[in-house]
């Protein structure tokens, strides 16, 4: 968690106030807490908790458990905990295979996940939305079921995000341009049209949960592939923002000169040979990807890969150079010497480590970096959009 002493510069004290009245209630939705150790979960003063926990409790957001933490040498501990658990959240992301709603609560428990392959009909968005507006039907009605109310929905699309209201820009996974996903959706499920539903780009999401994973460094190059390829950079704490949203569109840096032509529009991206489906192309896989999914498709590769295939074999020894360049461009852009790797990429992290070490001793002795795979595995945006959905509703109670 960020250490609140890093925002004071550049917030007022009001600022500062709301920031650390989040920062408690966030914390507690990982289970009660004592006010000590809230005091070293935030990393805030045993006054000041006592001062916020005061003012939350004002505003009915926690409340004092009936459980009493064990008493150790000093006296029994009263714990604190959220107050408004008994709603949902649904989270729903659409990737290039499939649509997911899962529904959790605001203390992180998933009550439920609906899932349905969509078949990538590309260039039609239709069919996609119709599942999309399926799952999050059922998902609604399971929280209505057991009698949790909605507190919040959100949607991740696997692609850039961008505009007032956010768009889709493109998805050269499903062959789409801009496309209205929230407007097209509540065409489909009438009772959301009047909710504000925020649209959200898979990396961002991922980048923030596997930063804050990762001990929320200065600096950090994430890396991902699990349907494109994706990424961030954080420099100074905070991930790199660009026109779109996000600087870390790694998998479009044009790292190969006079390479081939790629759906963006340039030559030589790095998704035209690192790309799943540049690889699956490659290995006589893409029958399998559209047969039984993205995700296993990707598990034959790297199967393939480490049985020894010559076919595998090939255009990983072909894709290597290029992930290892795209990554210590990003490193050198921020001075940054840590990488996590995500989606199909994390099998390959000794791989990649080795290949930006040889080239830290090619360029003259240089400290290659330390290289990790992503620790929240595939649900790394579902855990980013859960956090970011809890801070929406915190922020709202507190409004």
């Amino acid at each position: 968690m960020p250490s609140p002493d890093s925002l004071r510069g550049s917030l007022t004290s009001e600022d500062v106030r709301r920031h650390n009245l989040g920062l408690v209630a966030l914390a507690l939705t990982s289970g009660p807490l004592s006010r000590s150790e809230l005091a070293l979960e935030t990393g805030l003063t045993r006054g000041a908790i006592t001062s916020l926990s005061a003012e939350l409790i004002e505003h009915e957001i926690i409340r004092e458990s009936d459980r009493i933490a064990p008493e150790g040498r000093g006296r029994p501990k009263t714990l604190l905990e959220l107050s408004a658990t008994d709603v949902a959240l649904i989270i729903a992301t659409l990737d290039a295979d499939r649509v997911e709603a899962v529904v959790s609560t605001l203390d992180g428990q998933r009550l439920a996940r609906f899932s349905e392959r969509h078949g990538r009909p590309i260039g039609d968005p239709g069919p996609v939305i119709d599942a999309l507006a399926q799952v999050i039907s059922e998902a609604l009605s399971h929280a209505a079921t057991i009698g949790r109310p909605l507190a919040d929905l959100s949607v991740v699309v696997w692609a850039p995000v961008g505009g007032a209201p956010a768009v889709v820009l493109a998805d050269t996974d499903l062959g789409w341009e801009r496309v209205d996903v929230i407007g097209l959706l509540q065409e489909r499920l009438p009772r959301l049209s009047a909710a504000q539903i925020p649209l959200i780009a898979d990396t961002s999401v991922a980048a923030l949960e596997e930063h804050v994973d990762a001990g929320a460094p200065d600096h950090l190059v994430y890396l991902k592939s699990d349907s494109g390829i994706g990424g961030a950079v954080f420099a100074d704490g905070r991930a790199l923002t660009g026109a779109a949203g996000w600087a870390g569109m790694l998998g479009h840096l044009p790292v190969i000169p006079d390479g081939a032509l790629c759906e963006c529009g340039q030559h030589g991206c790095l998704v035209t040979v690192a790309g799943p489906d540049a690889l699956l192309s490659a290995t006589g896989l893409a029958e399998s990807a559209r047969d039984e999914g993205l995700d296993a498709a990707l598990d034959r590769f790297v199967a393939g890969v480490r049985e020894g295939s010559p076919q595998h074999v090939s255009a990983w020894t072909q894709a290597l150079p290029h992930i290892a360049r795209t990554l210590q461009i990003a490193l050198l852009t921020v001075g940054a010497d840590r990488v996590v790797l995500g989606g199909y990429l994390a099998s390959f992290v000794d791989d990649i480590g080795a290949e930006l070490t040889r080239i830290a001793v090619t360029a003259g002795g240089a400290v290659p970096p330390h290289v990790s795979a992503s620790r929240l595995g595939p649900d790394a945006a579902l855990l980013g959009a859960e956090r970011a959905a809890r801070l929406r509703m915190i922020d709202t109670l507190l409004a």
